[in-house]
């Protein structure tokens, strides 16, 4: 059989991710402070992108300001019925200071405030000063230390050391560097560095610059002058006091059982983590995408949080009146390219908050027993589950619960908290979600006795028996430690202490 090249034509289907069906893809897993920022970046390269607020230009009608003499004269009524102002002198005098301690940003002679009809006052001569520049700011931890660090180290050597140490310090306040690196780093020698290290050790809040938690406590006790032989060697055997080894430390310490109560509960007073005071990092809060409340026939009203939700418009107005004035087929182009990426950007949001609406819908509808009852009716559930109720792929529902949230009456819960694994029933009944398999394990050993300790292989014969839950010991080890609760023995051992110290 002769080869020979020939042309053949083939029907097949393929599904080709384009650009824009990946970048709808993304937007599904992105929370809504990242979607946020992206329609941001999408304004500023879109003409044609506006926000349905009309903070990008739209041609929104101009506010009516009402008139500013009105204004004044209805307010000289109201103080002429009896209410005082003061000026800036009258406050200056008050507190017993100059007046540009009060108002630094204007001369005294042209400042005169009126507590009128504008929020904080009006200002004669000028704008009122901005109130955040009077606004305490908390310090942080390396200003504070270099402010004393410059009053403790005389040489320009030792400031230089101090610094570097002062650089090497964690949010906690502990040293995170070796002496013996930062002396080869600047050519210092080790005892000067130590030298260095022990006046810095000296500064507030004390217990900073420590290399350990026993350190810390330890210059804590000294500065309270409670570092005494015992105490030192209490500190030295920081490990038995986390297991509880009440006997072991005394006969360590070398002191008996009243001094050793004493003793722990100064170490109580210390504060292993002083530089989290100077933790100046702003606090964010967590907000849902998803509000649960209860419907008036009994059931559950699913609600998107619009306030987190980006809302653009096209402004086909501005892309008619452009197209009509170009001419250059460049211009054309590109007109034709912002208007197609933002009619895609609109649809995208808009599937993208009916994709979460559907799947809150079906975790709340599989869930309705936690809602009612609470954890320990918390189902197993799997993303199958929910991707073949509402018709999507398993990787939809996973990238549209995450980073997402949703407040319900039981609190606020990320949605992939409802997706647990599956435990077996011992009596043949429905399976148990693992998470309430774990609130049963804390349960059980919130309320076991001093003198009944409950083992792991206890626990699981009792959620065998009671619940009905064919759980193995191992597992309940591995739940129990992913709740940082302490094996049967040092729970013993912290139960019984607790009861002699008391």
């Amino acid at each position: 059989m002769a080869l020979s090249p020939r042309l053949e034509f083939r029907q097949a289907q393929s599904l080709t991710l384009t650009p824009q069906l990946m970048q709808s893809i993304k937007l599904l897993q992105l929370s809504h402070l990242e979607l946020n920022d992206f329609v941001d970046l999408e304004l500023l390269r879109n003409p044609l992108l506006e926000r349905e607020d009309g903070s990008e230009g739209s041609d929104a009608e101009p506010v009516e300001v009402p008139d500013r003499q009105t204004e004044l004269s209805a307010y000289e009524d109201t103080v002429a019925q009896g209410e005082r102002t003061k000026d800036a002198a009258e406050i200056a005098e008050g507190y017993d200071t100059a007046v540009e301690n009060v108002f630094p940003d204007a001369a005294p002679h042209d400042i005169g405030v009126t507590n009128g009809p504008d929020r904080g006052g009006s200002f004669e001569g000028g704008e009122a000063p901005d109130l955040d520049q009077f606004v305490a700011s908390k310090p942080k931890l390396s200003d504070h230390l270099e402010t004393q660090a410059q009053m403790l180290l005389r040489t320009p050597a030792d400031r230089l050391i101090g610094q570097h140490l002062i650089d090497g310090l964690n949010e906690a306040g502990y040293l995170t560097v070796e002496l013996d690196a930062v002396a080869e780093l600047l050519g210092a020698e080790l005892g000067d560095v130590e030298a260095v290290l022990g006046a810095l050790q000296t500064c507030d809040p004390i217990g900073i610059f420590a290399r350990s938690v026993s350190e810390c406590m330890a210059l804590q006790l000294r500065e309270r002058d409670r570092l005494d032989p015992m105490m030192q060697r209490l500190l030295d055997n920081l490990a038995l006091v986390a297991e509880h080894n009440l006997a072991g430390l005394m006969k360590i310490v070398g002191c008996d059982r009243e001094d050793l109560a004493d003793m722990l509960g100064e170490l109580r007073l210390l504060d292993p983590r002083p530089g989290l005071a100077f933790d100046s990092a702003p606090i964010e809060s967590v907000v849902p995408d998803v509000f649960v409340r209860s419907g008036p026939d009994g059931g559950w009203q699913i609600e998107l949080n619009t306030e987190t939700l980006p809302r653009v418009l096209v402004n086909r107005v501005y892309y008619a009146e452009v197209t009509k004035k170009t001419r250059d087929t460049a211009e054309k182009s590109f007109l034709s390219d912002c208007l197609a990426t933002a009619n895609w950007l609109t649809k995208s949001l808009d599937q993208r908050a009916q994709t979460i609406t559907k799947v809150a819908a079906e975790i709340v509808k599989q869930q309705d027993g936690f809602l009612t009852h609470g954890v320990a009716h918390l189902k197993p559930m799997t993303l199958k589950m929910v991707a073949e109720e509402i018709e999507m792929h398993e990787s939809t529902v996973s990238r549209v619960t995450a980073n997402k949230y949703m407040a319900t009456p039981r609190g606020l819960y990320e949605m992939k908290y409802f997706f647990t694994t599956a435990l077996a029933s011992s009596t043949g009944g429905g399976d148990h979600s693992a998470e309430a398999v774990r609130h049963r394990i804390k349960q059980l050993i919130d309320a076991e006795p001093a003198n009944d300790i409950l083992s792991d292989d206890t626990i699981a014969e009792l959620l065998r028996k009671e619940q009905g839950i064919d759980v193995a010991r191992r597992t309940v080890a591995k739940y129990r430690e992913g709740m940082n609760i302490p094996s049967s023995v040092i729970r013993r051992r912290q139960k019984k202490a607790l009861q002699k110290i008391a």
